[in-house]
């Protein structure tokens, strides 16, 4: 009797074992591809795409043998929300894998890689239920001067997973919906004061999408996050008013429901979103307490139909990258130059790599510069 008794432990312990190496034989190459196709978002400029093409194939073997060693297990069905997470993970950035080396085979390889940024971001959106489960993953999805921080990482591991009105959260804001927003509240946040963050995307874009480009930012150093999707496919440029009354009720219900900073509520946004950021912002009844655009179009006149007491001592953090072929970086130069002029507090940053792609490495500095 005894003999059998060791003989099921000893079978138990070998299944928990497989299961252990098949997690880390997916876990650990899945993050290292998730990084690679972050970076060649960040980095993919049309003139030197083959570059970056080439420069991420090594990580889509490693993980596609991660894959078939992790679906050959049989994993116990008190596993299945992990499983499901990890494997759409990896399906979408096998996805993108070969989305980005397809792009070099298309008419437009630019336009084809941006789609394959689409998929990369959904793998990491996809991933992201990982990190409760797993520590590793927890630090993945921050920034890395915290991703040491014993007490942040004890509060991370330490949340309730029922505690209503944190983590990611979408309000009618499907992939197919235009109109509605996405959010996202720490989970550690236990009714501290804290600033606000509305990010908008550019152009044909998703705030859900969108929401990515921010979260490991305000995971690390805690913010609320409001990443809105415009009612067109793109903010209403030529109609402020549309939109604008939208972000300023998005303030407003945050407002309603989780304790915010009244002297730090920033817009932002990317490419369109940016110029929204300009047209909205600048307005003389706009909530917002400071500006960050990036990569956005801009034009002097815009200043005329402004109020100048609204820009004085306005706070903008004002980025743009010096290979942006879509608005050339004399446009932000002459913003800088404009704004400056015109009382605003700007902080420039003309960012060298930087293409017509956002640079999330741009936010923790953008968060210190918010909160000093």
């Amino acid at each position: 009797m005894a003999d059998q008794e060791n003989g099921d432990v000893g079978n138990t312990q070998d299944e928990t074992d497989e299961l252990l190496d098949a997690t880390t034989g997916l876990v650990l190459p899945l993050l290292h591809a998730l990084d690679a196709l972050q970076q060649a978002g960040r980095l993919m400029h049309p003139p030197t795409l083959a570059e970056v093409v080439e420069a991420i194939a090594q990580y889509q073997a490693p993980l596609e043998a991660g894959r078939q060693a992790f679906t050959a297990v049989q994993w116990p069905e008190h596993l299945e929300t992990f499983t499901l997470h990890a494997n759409m993970a990896t399906t979408l950035a096998l996805r993108a894998f070969d989305g980005f080396a397809q792009a070099m085979e298309k008419p437009e390889p630019a336009m084809a890689a941006y789609k394959a940024m689409g998929l990369a971001t959904q793998a990491y959106a996809a991933a992201y239920p990982l990190a409760t489960m797993l520590p590793p993953v927890s630090r993945f999805y921050l920034e890395p001067d915290v991703r040491d921080d014993a007490a942040l990482q004890q509060k991370l591991m330490d949340v309730d997973p029922l505690t209503p009105n944190v983590g990611v959260m979408h309000a009618e804001n499907a992939s197919e919906q235009r109109g509605g927003f996405s959010m996202y509240v720490p989970e550690y946040y236990q009714g501290e004061t804290l600033p606000l963050v509305v990010a908008l995307h550019g152009g044909s874009g998703h705030g859900r999408q969108f929401l990515w480009s921010w979260l490991r930012a305000v995971r690390s150093n805690p913010c609320i996050l409001i990443a809105p999707t415009s009612s067109e496919r793109t903010w209403s440029l030529m109609n402020p008013a549309t939109d604008s009354q939208r972000l300023h009720d998005l303030v407003a219900y945050a407002g309603e429901h989780w304790s915010i900073d009244p002297q730090r509520i920033l817009l932002t946004g990317m490419s369109d979103g940016g110029t929204f950021s300009y047209v909205s912002g600048l307005q003389s009844d706009s909530p917002f307490t400071h500006l960050a655009p990036c990569s956005a179009s801009f034009h002097p006149m815009l200043l005329e139909v402004v109020d100048s007491t609204r820009l004085q001592d306005l706070p903008i953090y004002l980025m743009h990258g010096a290979l942006d072929w879509m608005f050339p970086v004399s446009v932000a130069q002459e913003a800088n130059a404009a704004l400056s002029s015109a009382g605003a507090k700007v902080e420039y940053r003309e960012i060298a790599n930087l293409s017509h792609t956002y640079p999330q490495e741009e936010n923790p500095r953008i968060l210190n510069w918010l909160l000093n």
